[in-house]
């Protein structure tokens, strides 16, 4: 059939150049409506798969409300609606240089161009060899070092060696338990939190836990005795020796965080508590595990927290800090007395059984050296300890509050403890999530906090600026007092 001509087709009315104009402009006030329209679609998407579909670590999903970071820049997290808040928690507690730090980048991306990965069973990449070097120096004391990807794994392959060390030496040995201190956390694999102390954390796992040995937290605000008289260090200290010296025929080690417990609401401990409880373990012969996955890495204003006592445990593990707040990363350092019992012979080789698939692996460790050479560059541990007195003293005007008990803290992990009566230390009712409401007042102002129950926890990446301490100290006053009355 023949097809028909332009002539005998319906007429098509033919448009002014007006009236293109106008139709020009409602398309593309049309088109940019529909974009509008799409990509508000898209966020209420992902939110919506947030909400169902992923599972939060610490959060109650049922009152959960999305909260979506899409980029960063600096010290600040820049939401899906573009959204700044400055970083105060650094990313929970390991961002060193804040986000988008240029020589680190470069670093991964210059990795990432030789090789993403190699496993650390039977072989090892040049990067990773570099950093145990660096470690061992920054460390001096230790002799190998074993990678893992999170803090939990570096303590699990703590108390794995521990306990293995013994046997080593003496087959038959009873020394097969841990001693560990009330309101410690040292991760959330079955072995950490059998160590571990924060009942709420603990309780329902309980009956999976082998037995451990446990001392009083020492709490320098909450002590065990009300005789404000007492001397809290040796009140705590006689305590920790009484016990390590009842159970040393069967203590492998004892396990601790140096001079601050982060999770337990950044609890300091009385200074010289560290080196007495060090001083106790050699005497006896009992192991010392240093958890520093939150306090070292220049977190309390050195690169080992243990230095601060001229403690040289027998593990020390590290990691949040480690990378700067890049990629998974944690280490095991272990004693040469440790390693060479893992050493073997011809006949009985000294393997450890256990390992990682993304231990050590060598984009984290870029980053971690990256982080370092920044480290030394910046003078950034001096920073820590500069912004650490900055920071509690624009704090200071709270220490007047009815409700502010305490402001405590070593570099920069610092915390305000809330409170209903400061002179008893009263707490409030949980019901009234009183830290959490003061929280939701400061990231609503653009400083993101999270707190410990009635405790906010400040914990700035260590490399943070005057300008932005300041920020966080007056968006926390306003807060509390927002929430709860001025002082």
């Amino acid at each position: 059939m023949t097809k028909p001509s332009v002539s005998q087709s319906s007429p098509v009315p033919r448009r002014s150049s007006v009236d293109a104009s106008a139709s020009t402009v409602q398309e593309g006030a049309e088109s940019a409506d529909q974009s509008h329209c799409g990509a508000a679609g898209a966020l209420e998407h992902l939110r919506e798969v947030d909400r169902r579909h992923l599972w939060h670590a610490f959060t109650p999903m049922r009152t959960y409300v999305p909260f979506i970071i899409e980029r960063a820049e600096g010290f600040e997290l820049i939401d899906v609606d573009g959204r700044r808040y400055l970083d105060a928690e650094s990313s929970l507690w390991c961002s060193v240089h804040g986000h988008g730090e240029p020589h680190i980048d470069a670093a991964i991306r210059a990795q990432l161009d030789r090789v993403a990965h190699v496993t650390l069973l039977g072989m090892t990449s040049d990067t990773t060899v570099r950093l145990t070097e660096q470690l061992l120096q920054r460390a001096p004391g230790f002799e190998r070092v074993f990678y893992s990807s999170d803090g939990a794994c570096a303590v699990e392959v703590a108390l794995k060696l521990a306990f293995e060390y013994w046997h080593r030496i003496d087959p038959g040995t009873a020394k097969r338990k841990f001693l560990s201190f009330d309101a410690a956390y040292h991760g959330d694999t079955i072995g950490t939190l059998s160590v571990g102390g924060i009942d709420r954390f603990n309780r329902v796992f309980s009956p999976l836990f082998y037995d451990v040995i446990r001392g009083p937290c020492p709490d320098s605000y909450r002590p065990l005795s009300e005789d404000s008289t007492a001397d809290a260090l040796e009140l705590y200290l006689t305590q920790a020796r009484g016990l390590i010296a009842a159970h040393a025929g069967e203590l492998a080690a004892v396990v601790i965080e140096p001079l601050v417990q982060c999770a337990a609401g950044i609890v300091t401990h009385p200074p010289g508590f560290l080196q007495g409880v060090a001083e106790c373990c050699r005497e006896h012969g009992v192991l010392l595990i240093a958890d520093e996955i939150a306090v070292g890495c220049g977190r309390t204003g050195t690169w080992i927290a243990c230095s601060q006592e001229n403690v040289t445990p027998d593990l020390l593990c590290l990691g949040k800090g480690l990378s700067a707040g890049y990629l998974p990363l944690a280490a095991t350092l272990v004693s040469p007395r440790i390693a060479e019992a893992f050493e073997g012979t011809d006949e009985t080789p000294g393997v450890f059984c256990h390992g990682h698939t993304f231990g050590g692996n060598p984009l984290a460790c870029a980053a971690a050296l990256a982080s370092l050479e920044l480290i030394d560059r910046n003078d950034v541990l001096e920073n820590v300890r500069e912004r650490s007195r900055q920071l509690l003293d624009a704090l200071a005007p709270l220490r007047a509050h009815p409700h502010v008990g305490d402001i405590r803290g070593r570099g920069l992990a610092i915390a305000v403890e809330l409170v209903e009566e400061a002179n008893s230390k009263r707490r409030f009712a949980a019901s009234r999530r009183v830290g959490q409401r003061v929280c939701e007042r400061a990231t609503a102002a653009g400083v993101w906090l999270r707190p410990l129950q009635d405790i906010v926890v400040l914990m700035p990446p260590l490399a943070i600026d005057a300008s932005n301490i300041e920020r966080i100290a007056q968006v926390l006053i306003a807060s509390v007092e927002e929430e709860l009355g001025s002082a």
